[in-house]
């Protein structure tokens, strides 16, 4: 796990290899079909004869859940456990992670329940709302920034009888694990990734974008908003140049790496390793620590 651009897919590849494991995809934009360039998916030949699961499972008009998520990706690890071989999880998108690692619970949904309540609230208001929440989770109450997450707090506490903030993830693992983070400065990552977008505009990314949207990766409320996707679809609008979508698509590929580095970080339990490593350095660095895990 790590930021994007750090070589992540690489180094599963290889711990694969070395442990006679399967790789288990936890990057939420490669789910979809056809977003290949622009999400840095591996291509079949560079996988290194391993088997990947969970990549190209969606259409880019469908929407990704994480909840839907955890479900597929514990029944592949069970799978690849099964078969007598490791699993690898391999992704940046952390909550995503952490809801195959860690003991994460997804409340339902009750389309009649947030009726009412969002008449309630259009009714009566926010702050009769918000004096409602307090009364049975006041943690809750503290957190909501909008009126969707305070109809969804409600919600939650009105199908469940518990309040939202019990369903919030715990650091524990439901399966022993390892987890090896990719990091490194700040200053030679956005470097890396401004190289990076280049080599994506240079092996075709407006192309694939525009192939997408011929297929309907505007509908996609996920896949529309995938970084590089969402600035090269302006190209083909005539509103932006492959230049400044490609320039845009840099900036918001270093915010998403800074937030990924603040969200992993916070982990205490995570490895981390230099990606300006040899990979060579970087796989023995990472067997070490899983010999040391036992």
């Amino acid at each position: 796990m790590g930021p994007t651009g750090t070589g992540k897919s690489d180094l599963g590849v290889a711990l694969a290899r070395e442990l006679d494991g399967e790789v288990v995809n936890a990057d939420s934009m490669q789910f979809y079909r056809g977003m290949d360039i622009g999400t840095a998916k591996l291509a079949p030949e560079e996988r290194g004869g391993v088997a990947h699961h969970l990549l190209d499972v969606l259409e880019v008009t469908e929407e990704a859940s994480v909840a839907l998520y955890q479900e597929q990706a514990r029944a592949a690890i069970d799978a690849v456990l099964a078969r007598g071989r490791v699993p690898i999880l391999v992704g940046g998108s952390g909550l995503y992670v952490r809801a195959a690692l860690d003991r994460l619970e997804f409340p339902g949904t009750d389309p009649r329940a947030r009726a009412e309540i969002e008449e309630d609230l259009a009714r009566r208001g926010r702050s009769a709302l918000l004096a409602e929440l307090r009364e049975v989770d006041p943690e809750s109450a503290e957190r909501v920034a909008d009126d969707r997450r305070l109809v969804r707090a409600l919600e939650v506490h009105r199908i469940t009888g518990r309040p939202f903030t019990s369903f919030m993830p715990r650091r524990e693992y439901v399966r022993p694990a390892v987890q090896i983070g990719l990091g490194g400065p700040r200053g030679a990552l956005n470097e890396r990734l401004a190289r990076r977008v280049d080599r994506m505009v240079e092996r075709g990314l407006p192309e694939e974008v525009a192939r997408l949207d011929a297929v309907g990766l505007r509908r996609g409320r996920t896949a529309s908003r995938a970084l590089g996707y969402r600035q090269f679809l302006e190209v083909l609008d005539g509103l932006s140049t492959v230049e400044a979508a490609a320039e845009a698509t840099t900036t918001a590929t270093r915010r998403l790496a800074k937030r990924q580095v603040t969200w992993f970080s916070a982990d205490p339990r995570v490895e981390w390793t230099d990606f300006r490593e040899p990979p060579e350095e970087q796989l023995r660095r990472a067997l070490r620590r899983i010999a040391e895990a036992g």
